[in-house]
């Protein structure tokens, strides 16, 4: 039996997403974007999921396009009609998912391994993982965001530098310039994403996704305009909760503090 091109694992609010094309290091294939964007609308539609991890099986997080398939095309088909079958749903997918999404760097993310990172909120990274963006190699301008999010994580000069030279980046430096959140030994990746991710999950969901929207949104307006996009959102959260319950939303806080405080005493 062929095995899924990807798989979905589901713990309680959090589902993880395994690019699961080990021996092509989960390279890119049409099949694979189609599984990826359907899997985030199914999960999109399902309330009790509310936190996503994306990462890859075996020994790479994604090695980019399935440069094989494009080269090989088909019947009538160029590389380039190869190359975005799918494009759209996959990206679609990732952007409407509500919730956090969190990529677990497990190794090399190379060129579209890279934008697929990038278009998760946050990165952790394995001490194996290595990002790469080599579309100037290849020859061929990127299409799925990296000239755009890349820089905006780590700063336009350090973007080009990676970018106009197509050099790796290990995962040292990759949190030395903000790129990822975390690194850790290979073992801990999953353990410590699923954990963070669970912490997201108990949030009070309706206002972590708004949470969300709000940093994403305020990203890229000018300064004053999101500061008033904040105040008319946050008026609008204030009167949508009643003081019974910012009453036992803040006991509940005030206890995971305490519980937090002795942990790590």
């Amino acid at each position: 039996m062929t095995e899924p091109v990807l798989l979905v694992q589901r713990e309680g609010p959090v589902a993880t997403l395994v690019l699961n094309r080990p021996r092509k290091r989960n390279a890119l294939n049409a099949e694979l974007r189609l599984a990826i964007g359907r899997a985030f609308r199914e999960l999109a539609a399902d309330d009790a999921v509310r936190v996503a991890i994306v990462t890859g099986a075996g020994r790479a997080f994604c090695a980019g396009m399935d440069l094989s398939e494009i080269s090989s095309g088909g019947a009538g088909a160029t590389g380039f009609d190869t190359s975005v079958a799918g494009q759209d749903d996959l990206t679609g997918g990732i952007a409407d998912f509500p919730g956090p999404i969190l990529a677990a760097v497990n190794g090399p993310a190379v060129t579209a391994g890279f934008e697929l990172a990038l278009a998760c909120d946050l990165i952790l990274a394995s001490t194996q993982a290595v990002f790469l963006d080599t579309h100037a190699r290849v020859g061929i301008l990127p299409g799925w965001g990296l000239s755009v999010r890349l820089p905006r994580r780590i700063g336009t000069a350090r973007a080009k530098e990676l970018s106009l030279s197509g050099n790796a980046l290990d995962a040292a430096r990759a949190y030395e310039w903000g790129l990822v959140n975390r690194v850790v030994a290979p073992e801990r990746l999953l353990p410590e994403c699923r954990a963070l991710a669970q912490d997201m999950a108990s949030c009070v969901p309706e206002v972590m996704r708004g949470y969300k929207r709000l940093i994403d949104a305020g990203s890229g307006l000018p300064l004053a305009d999101a500061l008033l996009r904040e105040r008319h959102a946050g008026i609008e959260s204030a009167r949508a909760v009643s003081s019974e319950e910012l009453a036992a939303r803040r006991d509940g806080v005030m206890r995971r503090g305490r519980e937090q405080t002795s942990r790590d005493s």
